[in-house]
């Protein structure tokens, strides 16, 4: 699997180890940085992540920052993403059975690395439920 992973400075400490992890899983990882914990503006990372996602480059994204509030936002002004605030693995199992979710957003300051990892194994393993789901999904797009 293609998985783009980025986010801020707050998500920088983490992300070194979840790319660890899915590269041992098998996944490919493109890493939008940020590339050090230096203070970054997280769109810069969020936006370019987002269109590999809309462009097919990735199937999925992972952005790791402080609330994770900031990219989920951002990466919502994407009319082909569907991004989900997580902070516990059955939020992950359901952004991803009821919302078709393409990008996991993680709040680095909340969960540990360890819950951390466990949502994106549960949101990369969770397939999208459909049905009734899928007529909803339709409705999120502005386009």
């Amino acid at each position: 699997m293609k998985i783009a992973i980025g986010g801020d400075h707050a998500g920088f400490e983490y992300k070194g180890d979840l790319v660890k992890h899915l590269q041992e899983l098998g996944h490919e990882v493109q890493d939008f940085g940020p590339n050090s914990p230096d203070s970054v503006d997280y769109p810069d990372q969020v936006h370019p992540l987002a269109e590999s996602i809309e462009g097919g480059k990735n199937e999925y994204g992972i952005l790791i920052c402080g609330s994770a509030n900031g990219v989920a936002i951002t990466a919502n002004k994407h009319q082909g993403i569907r991004a989900g605030l997580c902070w516990e693995v059955e939020v992950a199992e359901l952004i991803r059975l009821h919302n078709d979710a393409n990008i996991i957003c993680i709040p680095a300051r909340f969960v540990s690395l360890e819950k951390a990892t466990a949502m994106i194994d549960t949101f990369l393993t969770t397939e999208f439920e459909g049905g009734r789901h899928q007529t909803r999904v339709n409705k999120i797009s502005c386009s």
